[in-house]
């Protein structure tokens, strides 16, 4: 009998990869999270054809599939363990088309996020989705997990900037998804269920992005810090419900604050202080930075304006150094909850309640703009502590008892599918694992993730 591994390097020749080190890699990501076992083979697709022929050979010999791209994950969601083809996506780079007058390109998904800025710089436009993982992580990961990032809040997170996909399906079949015009609606809208769908639905070989213009003009940036993390908070969501629309609107709690001078080797921040960074840009900027750092000031937050791009960027830096910072800790469980922006300072509440009853320090930052956090838990070691999950676990219900969500840009992957039903409820989770099977009826796509009715 022809094993799927032979039948692989017979049609696909030196694209497939079974070196150890890179069937090691391929078992891991950025959340610690590595899967058991060893994969049969990494297949190093550089065009269509070759997913194609993957995914054909898959469904003839009913082996599971697991998609990556770079491999820069918190959710565990491109983890690839005993058997599985690992279809890598990374050396499919290329910019297939630029549209300044449509406001639009076509890419294929191994493309970094910060190459593909790179390149469309030099047309003056730019694709807004701004990941903290921009620098490694490619467009169709993005795509993928449903990113967001620093920018999100004032130009919205990877679901409102893809207009259409090219998906090719379990048995091979490909999929134009989407538009080329801003405006369609006809029949359901699939782009939107394959964003986000973490490997479960097809594999994303092409993407038509929506663009904006490079808009030259003056960039402010507010920092002020507060005495703790709640008020930081109040601040943030006084700042949305004034109806200005920063930029970027970033909070650090104490720890996270510490940590990163540390990191950084600046001076050590007042004890227990918190700190918002945030940022204007457009015509508007100096104004509308001016009437959030009035704003700050009555929230009691010690307020510093600048004008200075560089500067600005400086003080980005600091928020941007938040992983580096919690990595030099120790192992660490970066964990990511959203909840509605008037109900961050409960949510702080609630971090806080957690941390005095399991004997935790949780450092944690948050998009304030969209009420998106990002606690972090540390501990030595490759295991998750049992008491770190449990922790997690009542994170996660405070996050939904307060009208939020398990996870607002990491997506479910393996470590979060077991709290999937306590969001969605029995039916809703009934009813996606079925939409599932009607893309994948014989569940080799990334089985164990997501939907994992043993998780």
């Amino acid at each position: 009998m022809v094993t799927p591994l032979a039948l692989l390097q017979e049609s696909l020749g030196a694209l497939v990869d079974t070196r150890e080190a890179s069937l090691e890699e391929a078992r891991a990501d950025r959340s610690g999270h590595s899967a058991p076992g060893r994969p049969l083979a990494v297949v190093h697709a550089e065009r269509v054809e070759h997913v194609q022929e993957t995914l054909r050979i898959a469904t003839a010999t009913r082996t599971p599939v697991v998609v990556r791209g770079a491999g820069t994950g918190l959710a565990g969601a491109a983890n690839a363990g005993t058997g599985e083809i690992v279809l890598s996506t990374r050396r499919m780079t290329a910019i297939r088309e630029v549209r300044p007058d449509d406001l639009l390109a076509v890419v294929e998904p191994g493309i970094l996020n910060a190459e593909l800025n790179a390149a469309l710089a030099a047309h003056g436009l730019w694709w807004p989705p701004d990941p903290a993982s921009r620098d490694i992580s490619t467009v169709g990961g993005n795509i993928a997990t449903g990113a967001g990032g620093l920018l999100c809040a004032k130009y919205g997170v990877v679901r409102e900037a893809v207009l259409g996909v090219d998906l090719v399906l379990a048995d091979g079949r490909l999929l134009h998804l989407g538009h080329r015009s801003v405006k369609g609606v006809t029949g359901l809208d699939l782009t939107s269920l394959v964003i986000g769908s973490e490997g479960t639905l097809g594999v994303v070989v092409g993407a038509t992005l929506k663009l904006r213009r490079l808009v030259p003009g003056e960039t402010c940036t507010v920092t002020a810090t507060f005495p703790g993390v709640r008020s930081a908070a109040a601040a943030s969501a006084a700042v949305t419900a004034a109806g200005v629309q920063p930029a970027i609107m970033e909070l650090m709690d104490a720890a996270s604050l510490t940590a990163v001078h540390a990191l950084l080797a600046l001076p050590a921040p007042t004890p227990g202080a918190a700190q918002l960074t945030i940022q204007t840009d457009g015509p508007a900027a100096g104004v509308e930075a001016e009437t959030i750092a009035g704003i700050l000031r009555a929230h009691d937050g010690v307020t510093i304006v600048s004008r200075d791009r560089d500067e600005g960027e400086r003080l980005l830096a600091v928020r941007r150094s938040m992983h580096a910072a919690m990595a030099a800790l120790g192992t660490t469980l970066i964990e990511d909850v959203s909840v509605p922006r008037s109900a961050m300072p409960a949510m702080f509440d609630e971090i806080a309640r957690i941390e005095r009853e399991y004997g935790l320090t949780i450092p944690t930052v948050a998009h304030a703009g969209d009420g998106n956090l990002h606690p972090n838990f540390i501990f030595d070691g490759p295991e998750t502590p049992p008491n770190v999950w449990a922790a997690a676990d009542e994170l996660f219900r405070a996050a939904i008892a307060l009208g939020g969500t398990l996870t607002g840009e990491h997506g479910i992957g393996v470590l979060k599918r077991r709290w999937l039903a306590a969001e969605l409820g029995d039916d809703q989770w009934e009813l996606q694992r079925r939409i599932a099977a009607v893309f994948d009826p014989l569940g080799i796509l990334n089985p164990g993730k997501v939907f994992d009715p043993d998780a």
